[in-house]
């Protein structure tokens, strides 16, 4: 799958980890940055994740600031992406499941590496159910 992968400074660990999970599992990576710990400003990062996922350069995304909360907001301004903040592998299942999220925002402060990878396993390997949840989803990019 090819994975558009982007993080301001405090995320930059958790995204440097996960690119190179994600590879050795056979993904294709879009790295989108930042790469060092050098102070940025986290909505550069979001929608440049979100720009990814509008223009086919990759199929899923994940995004990483230091509660994925603004990375997540800063995506989502973009009606192409439907970025889903989560801290858990349920909530990463069901934003699949029933809003066919096509990225997930991680807070590094928040969760370890181990819960995170959890977190992109449900993400990546959970279906959209479709049925009364597609009209939904479409009412979504009316909003």
């Amino acid at each position: 799958m090819r994975i558009a992968l982007s993080a301001d400074h405090a995320g930059y660990d958790l995204k440097t980890l996960l690119l190179e999970w994600l590879t050795e599992q056979g993904h294709e990576i879009v790295d989108l940055g930042t790469n060092s710990h050098e102070s940025v400003d986290y909505p550069k990062y979001g929608a440049a994740l979100a720009a990814a996922l509008a223009d086919g350069r990759a199929e899923r995304g994940i995004t990483v600031c230091g509660s994925g909360i603004g990375v997540a907001i800063a995506a989502n301004r973009n009606p192409a992406c439907r970025c889903a903040q989560v801290a858990e592998p349920v909530s990463a299942s069901f934003a699949r499941l029933h809003n066919d999220a096509n990225a997930i925002a991680l807070g590094a402060r928040l969760i370890g590496p181990e819960m995170a990878k959890a977190c992109v396993t449900a993400f990546l390997t959970t279906d959209f159910l479709g049925g009364r949840h597609e009209r939904r989803v479409e009412q979504l990019g009316e909003c």
